[in-house]
């Protein structure tokens, strides 16, 4: 369609009877097609704001508890077990959907990943997830709720972990995982979705948070090591006790580097921007090739 021109020069109005005699007939052509232009944009807006609704699937909570000591992660459960289409549409980790409270239409909705694997969908009927407080939104609405209350959700998004890209153990020797905050959600479903971390001789896993009260999941962290991935936790803000890895993850991975073979090394990031783009940037320089640098956005 060709743009629209609009002239910026004066045209003094017409007087009302020439103006009349500009006007076409009620049965002119190019009133009908006026008419048909305005009743097909109508029905269009119609049917987006029915598509719209119509993608807002209710259902209730099993499960609101505290994931780490400081209150400011929650875990939160919904119950799909009567929406097989909606289980059907998880099939990777790294996947979201959306989320929003009916009693609070005027809050935005919040983008969740979600944080169980897609066989727990299809074994129990439920999708978990890792929510982080922020003051005001949707998600802080929602870590307040109780079991049995009813949330809506949108459509399963997103492609996720392309996973298939690192499958093969000669071409994916080493996989670097990289997490931070509530980033962790999608990496969980990804390490117990499986990916043959125990037939590979390098799986670390690089997970930072201010401390540990901050570090979510750390009674699996026993279970993601019998399946070949070691954890590396990274507090940028711990107490006088802490033993281990200090700062950022950025920094304690440049720190260490181990990359002993570059073209057998994949990555998996998801978490801070800052640290996605730095992670991404010392990969890259170290001959790490960005096709096997993997994110889920």
């Amino acid at each position: 369609m060709a743009p629209l021109t609009i002239s910026s020069a004066y045209t003094p109005p017409l007087p009302s009877h020439a103006l009349a005699s500009q006007l076409p007939s009620p049965m002119s052509p190019v009133l009908s097609l006026h008419r048909r232009i305005v009743s097909l944009a109508v029905a269009a807006a119609s049917a987006s704001v029915r598509q719209d609704s119509s993608t807002w699937t209710p259902a209730p909570l099993s499960l609101v508890r505290a994931a780490s000591s400081d209150s400011s992660l929650f875990h939160i459960s919904v119950d799909v077990s009567d929406y097989p289409d909606l289980v059907s549409a998880h099939t990777t980790a790294g996947q979201y959907l959306q989320l929003r409270l009916p009693s609070a239409a005027h809050a935005k909705p919040t983008f969740l990943a979600i944080a169980s694997p897609p066989s727990l969908a299809a074994a129990r009927g439920e999708f978990e997830f890792l929510v982080k407080r922020v003051e005001g939104s949707t998600a802080d609405l929602l870590c307040c709720l109780k079991t049995g209350d009813v949330v809506e959700m949108s459509g399963v998004m997103g492609r996720g972990f392309e996973i298939d890209r690192i499958s093969s153990t000669e071409d994916a020797q080493t996989i670097i995982i990289f997490a931070t905050g509530s980033g962790i959600s999608p990496i969980r479903s990804l390490i117990e979705s499986g990916f043959s971390a125990n037939e590979r001789p390098d799986v670390r896993l690089y997970y930072g948070a201010r401390n540990l009260q901050r570090m979510a999941y750390q009674d699996r962290f026993k279970n993601w090591e019998s399946l070949g991935v070691k954890i590396v936790p990274v507090l940028s803000r711990p107490d006088d006790s802490w033993k281990g890895e200090r700062g950022y993850v950025q920094a304690v991975f440049s720190r260490a580097k181990q990359i002993l073979d570059a073209s057998s090394t994949a990555a998996v990031l998801c978490g801070h921007k800052a640290m996605t783009e730095e992670v991404t940037s010392v990969l890259m320089a170290n001959g790490v090739p960005h096709d096997k640098i993997l994110k889920n956005f």
